[in-house]
């Protein structure tokens, strides 16, 4: 994995191939939201496959999950995959108290990208002639 050098105590981004791993810590709450949007956002747009892991934060309100499914939504509208790795009781309570679960999809560990599907057939002829 390769760190990608930022000013942020809230916000460490890495890089791992195709995957974007952004750490987020602290406290996620209105001040924090309005400081980090333009960099997720910046994210959301740029990573074929992003994944917020929010297991160090100490706080999360409303306004913090809402910045999170605002994130899941960019994600998966550009076809790019998403993972939320947190594995806090009560965000998992919060996130499952706001019928956001199916968007966040939240997730204990991080996972690997899957392998991408093997061609068969003619088109893999083609594209790749023994």
């Amino acid at each position: 994995m390769q760190l990608i050098p930022r000013h942020d105590p809230h916000l460490a981004v890495r890089s791992a191939g195709a995957l974007t791993v952004a750490v987020l810590s602290g406290e996620l709450d209105l001040v924090l939201v309005r400081h980090l949007r333009p960099e997720l956002d910046a994210l959301v747009r740029e990573a074929d496959a992003l994944a917020l892991d929010i297991r160090p934060l100490a706080f999360c309100d409303a306004t913090g999950l809402g910045l999170l499914a605002h994130c899941a939504r960019g994600a998966r509208e550009r076809g790019a995959h998403w993972q939320l790795v947190c594995d806090q009781p009560w965000i998992l309570r919060l996130v499952r108290l706001t019928g956001l679960d199916e968007l966040l999809r939240p997730e204990p560990a991080l996972r690997p990208l899957p392998a991408p599907p093997l061609l068969s057939g003619p088109r893999a002829r083609a594209e790749h002639p023994v």
